[in-house]
């Protein structure tokens, strides 16, 4: 409500399909080669990008990693597997077919990727075909200085954030410690268990070390959080048939008292945790940083060094 009435219209929910696909029009999305292998996208041109721009000679390659091919319990079959008939864009059974941004178009037995083409059709390393759901707890603290005053940034005068970080296994690159939803499994639920494999490696503590840090994290994740983002992600797993869907969810210790006693340790996914300071300089994996920017933005809290940036 402290924002512009420009900022607000493209910071709105509502809007958001529009505005993200104006900011991120698929960047991520149409890098080679695609992540954990040597296979080179097809090149779309930026004015190809859209389905609604005829393309005849369109030639995209396919390409699904082996590990998705091998049926982990995460992952659907092929297409045309025997047995296999999805319910896309609505509930099928267990599994979320639905995309946070409505219908998507399903041609010759696939899903479309509703912000157009990526070079690249199959699965790649993502396991469902069509919307592969996600949620990124980004937990925040302020900054604080030894006597517990909050850090102001210099030059903005505003108050710095912080967020916790991890440093991802597979790619190496900065990140919300994040994950996907299992199915079944409510979205609150998923951001806890995320942040505590990811950030708080609970998956090696004892029972009573998980019980520990459960208590101590459900004041944290109980309090009145902040939804920043709900819909598509420009990640570079994305293919014409399967690609990333996240809600990000702001948790913040307004006090610092709650995370100052959760020891951060890196689990699961992770190689390193911290808490990281906030500003436009972050580079971050996928959309990341337009989450931490969207945070910051909510909050008041430090972004830029230049003044006309808020937006």
């Amino acid at each position: 409500s402290n924002l512009p009435a420009s900022c607000w219209s493209r910071l709105h929910p509502g809007n958001m399909l529009n505005s993200y696909n104006v900011k991120f029009h698929h960047s991520k999305a149409l890098t080679s080669p695609y992540p954990g292998s040597h296979i080179e996208r097809s090149q779309v041109p930026r004015d190809k990008v859209g389905w609604l721009t005829e393309w005849e000679d369109y030639n995209p390659v396919e390409y699904t990693a082996k590990s998705v091919l091998a049926g982990p319990s995460w992952a659907d079959p092929q297409i045309n597997d025997e047995g296999f008939s999805p319910k896309f864009n609505e509930r099928d059974g267990e599994v979320e077919r639905k995309s946070l941004h409505g219908l998507y178009v399903v041609e010759n037995g696939r899903p479309r990727n509703p912000a157009g083409r990526t070079g690249l059709t199959g699965r790649g390393l993502l396991g469902r075909w069509g919307p592969n759901h996600a949620a990124d707890p980004v937990v925040t603290r302020w900054k604080r200085d030894g006597s517990g005053n909050k850090v102001a940034h210099p030059v903005s005068g505003k108050n710095i954030l912080q967020f916790v970080a991890i440093k991802r296994r597979d790619c190496g690159e900065w990140a919300i410690p994040g994950g996907m939803v299992d199915p079944g499994e409510k979205i609150t639920a998923t951001l806890k268990r995320e942040f505590e494999e990811e950030a708080l490696n609970s998956l090696q503590k004892s029972p009573e070390e998980k019980a520990k840090l459960e208590k101590q994290l459900q004041q944290l994740f109980s309090q009145e959080h902040l939804v920043v983002y709900r819909g598509y992600v420009d990640d570079p797993r994305n293919t014409d048939n399967a690609w990333m869907e996240t809600e990000a969810v702001n948790y913040h210790d307004e006090t610092g008292e709650t995370m100052d006693n959760l020891p951060l340790e890196a689990g699961d996914d992770a190689g390193v945790v911290k808490w990281v300071d906030i500003s436009e300089k972050l580079e971050l994996y996928a959309s990341h940083s337009y989450f931490i920017k969207l945070v910051t933005e909510k909050r008041g809290a430090h972004w830029s060094e230049d003044p006309g940036s808020e937006c």
